[in-house]
């Protein structure tokens, strides 16, 4: 690990060596040995011996589940961030953005797939009544615009309703009477 980081490269790993590099870096921010690990996962129900958890961190046995279960917890962090990019991953807050952004990308894909049944759906439905396609498009068009719109105005910006033109049918002259 050390060479790509005198390097400069970015250090990207792949899952289980992940978690060896991320335990390791647990470790030794708490000042833990290898035995104090050991003792904290066993009194909570993960047994391991310390010789497994230095090999573990050296890439020298793999780490099971319910392990990697044990030392989530012990650390205080979640399954994923203790498999994610160590560098990253001692970073939760940039994880927790990080997953903001793939949910939103997911929930986006979901909802253009849902827009796009939804057009599939109107398209068959205006095939067989084509004297409405015009009017349709123009009210689907409208829509979409106006939700655009919507979406680009700043959070609780309220549009005002233009002035009231003058009503040429107004008799009043101007007086209180």
């Amino acid at each position: 690990m050390e060479d790509h980081e005198a390097s400069g490269e970015p250090l990207v790993l792949r899952g289980e060596e992940n978690v060896a590099v991320r335990i390791k870096l647990e470790r030794e921010a708490r000042g833990w040995s290898t035995n104090a690990v050991s003792d904290r996962l066993n009194e909570a129900g993960y047994e391991i011996n310390p010789s497994a958890v230095w090999r573990i961190e050296n890439r020298k046995r793999r780490v099971n589940l319910d392990e990697a279960i044990g030392f989530a917890e012990l650390f205080g962090i979640s399954l994923e961030n203790l498999v994610g990019p160590p560098r990253l991953a001692a970073h939760a807050r940039a994880m927790e953005l990080i997953e903001d952004i793939r949910l939103r990308y997911r929930e986006m894909h979901l909802a253009n797939r849902a827009a796009a049944k939804a057009r599939d759906a109107l398209d068959a439905y205006l095939a067989e009544h084509p004297d409405l396609r015009e009017e349709a498009d123009v009210l689907v068009s409208n829509a979409i615009a106006e939700d655009l719109m919507a979406s680009m105005q700043p959070p609780g910006f309220v549009q005002q309703a233009p002035p009231a033109e003058p009503d040429d049918t107004d008799t009043s002259t101007g007086s209180d009477r």
